[in-house]
């Protein structure tokens, strides 16, 4: 799914749930191939529900979608997330871009800037 602008909601969801190093370790194991919310729990110091809950972060924020399979839950990563972070980081890198470059403009057409100065005087 290719979005053209992401909403700030989608993406303060989608870097919350990035910024945390379990979940991040979560999305890199269900990289690799679907794995059961019991089987991720086994990873990690912590207690069945606590791992469920970083899942939950990750699925709000469709990093990864769970399916049931009888009595488990599979989880497994959206391919299409990291194109989403991608855009979002993009997008910023663009706004930042853009304004550093007026900046240079600006910088460059003042006439008191030290570049454009080619008079000798007295240190400023």
């Amino acid at each position: 799914m290719v979005v053209d602008e992401l909403s700030d909601e989608t993406v303060d969801r989608l870097f919350h749930a990035l910024a945390d190093a379990t979940r991040r370790d979560i999305l890199r194991r269900c990289v690799r191939g679907e794995l059961s919310v019991s089987r991720l729990a086994e990873a990690y110091p912590m207690s069945f529900a606590a791992v469920q809950k970083h899942v939950a972060v990750l699925e709000r924020a469709g990093l990864v979608t769970k399916e049931r399979s009888g009595r488990e839950q599979l989880v497994r990563t959206d391919p299409d997330a990291v194109g989403r972070a991608r855009q979002a980081l993009d997008g910023l890198e663009a706004a930042w871009r853009g304004r550093v470059d007026r900046m240079a403009g600006l910088l460059a057409e003042d006439p008191g800037t030290e570049e454009n100065d080619t008079t000798e005087g007295p240190e400023r």
